[in-house]
């Protein structure tokens, strides 16, 4: 089992990276927030998880081992396969997304493209118990999607939004503060 890589970035697409590690390219599938932050040649540390499957061997790199441990939380889920646990990696915070399957809230989950109502249902519902801690934050979560709502009524795509509120420090729960901040992260951004 590949558990952490490191080395020179040689190639980045929109869903992977390859890395140099002494002479060998290995193809690390990562989430979309790790990959918008990264440059040709610059040198990266990942923790990984290795996907075995009877046809290929798919290797996932992630920038902490929180994002790691989540990810095989969702894979715990059935139906949820690697791919589709990185798409629901790459919408929002962890923190966000903890809440949201926490307090039952489905909408975060179904944006992402192959994820419908009834998947997200069961996400919810086979996670919801190792994530109670977060039980009492369904007022920061509906905060977190007014927020995204009147910055999507300004004019900014879903993506842009999620972004920039993604950004934003947890400790600001005001929802017109996260607005305000958001707005400013926009502004820099244009």
């Amino acid at each position: 089992m590949i558990a952490y890589i490191s080395g020179k970035i040689l190639d980045i697409n929109e869903k992977f990276l390859v890395i140099d590690v002494n002479g060998l390219g290995y193809k690390v599938f990562s989430s979309t927030d790790t990959l918008s932050g990264l440059s040709l040649g610059q040198t990266i540390s990942l923790h990984t998880y290795l996907a075995v499957r009877e046809d290929a061997l798919d290797l996932y790199g992630f920038t902490s081992d929180e994002q790691k441990s989540f990810f095989e939380m969702l894979l715990s889920v059935s139906g949820i396969g690697p791919k589709s646990a990185l798409s629901i990696l790459s919408i929002t915070s962890i923190d966000t997304l903890k809440k949201a399957i926490a307090t039952g809230d489905t909408g975060y989950l179904t944006k992402v493209s192959g994820i419908g109502r009834k998947t997200a249902e069961k996400i919810v519902i086979e996670l919801r118990d190792k994530l109670m801690a977060h039980k009492n934050e369904s007022v920061n979560l509906r905060g977190e999607h007014d927020a995204l709502e009147a910055l999507k009524s300004l004019g900014y795509s879903q993506n842009e939004a999620r972004e920039a509120l993604k950004d934003i420090s947890p400790e600001i729960t005001d929802t017109n503060a996260r607005i305000r901040e958001a707005l400013k992260q926009l502004g820099r951004d244009r």
